[in-house]
């Protein structure tokens, strides 16, 4: 991957991108007015494109950038805030000062979600297994302002951490988390998701191993969740307690701790 700057820009835009490659050890290859398209035609690789109010990274085989946005968590902690449903929370139950610990952290919408309900007496820490997209979303989770506070306070406390979620689990303390969060990302979950197209040659389609879930029970103190397709054989393989949703693609599944 290389690093590169917005069309329109100056020399705190290219400093702020030439850090930005040393951080990811990339190359940085100034634009010249170039479009990313001849750019990634000439170089063939992915281009990851310093703007003045995101980063966008764009993947040699899409048109599509990916970049962090809080939309769907803006919207979600809207509707918590009027008291209205929100799945993820049924699920999760998650309360104030719970320690949440998300290990497929993606975009970190559910995160985002967690470190709302858990306030600021708990704690979020969301594990992405992409350098690039951990990057780019810790990075926005940081700057990002949406002008309704507690959003922006709940982003500001999500603890991104780059690595294998199996490793991370491995090296944690038995009881040192209360509710344990998994979102694998399946070739069936992109497929019906047109919203997640930019994140398709990034994503980490991990399997989710036994080994990781008997760490996971050994680390939370309270409960395990799953969200997968309605149809994975996973709920069933590894134990979990189905909430079903009759109009949903997608089901949470949970495994509660004593």
């Amino acid at each position: 991957m290389i690093v590169t700057t917005a069309g329109r820009t100056n020399e705190a835009m290219v400093h702020l991108a030439e850090i930005i490659a040393e951080d990811l050890q990339s190359e940085f290859v100034p634009r010249n007015k170039r479009a990313i398209g001849m750019m990634k035609e000439t170089v063939q690789q992915d281009v990851l494109v310093v703007g003045k109010n995101r980063l966008e990274l764009y993947s040699l085989k899409t048109d599509e950038p990916l970049f962090f946005h809080p939309n769907s968590a803006m919207f979600r902690i809207k509707r918590m805030i009027k008291g209205e449903y929100e799945p993820f929370l049924e699920a999760t139950k998650l309360q104030e000062g719970d320690q949440f610990l998300d290990c497929t952290l993606g975009l970190g919408s559910d995160s985002i979600v967690a470190s709302y309900a858990v306030g600021t007496k708990g704690k979020v820490t969301g594990v992405e297994a992409n350098p690039f997209l951990a990057y780019i979303v810790q990075t926005g989770l940081s700057a990002w302002h949406t002008e309704f506070t507690p959003i922006d306070e709940a982003m500001k406390r999500v603890n991104v951490i780059q690595g294998d979620h199996g490793k991370e689990l491995e090296q944690m303390e038995s009881g040192s988390a209360d509710v344990i969060y998994f979102d694998p990302m399946f070739e069936e979950t992109i497929a019906q998701s047109s919203g997640l197209n930019p994140l398709k040659s990034f994503a980490h389609y991990d399997i989710l191993t036994e080994s990781a879930i008997n760490e996971a029970k050994r680390v939370a103190r309270k409960r395990i969740i799953l969200k997968d397709h309605w149809k994975s054989e996973k709920f069933a393989q590894y134990g979990f307690e189905v909430i079903k949703r009759k109009t949903a693609k997608f089901h949470y599944g949970v495994i509660e701790l004593k």
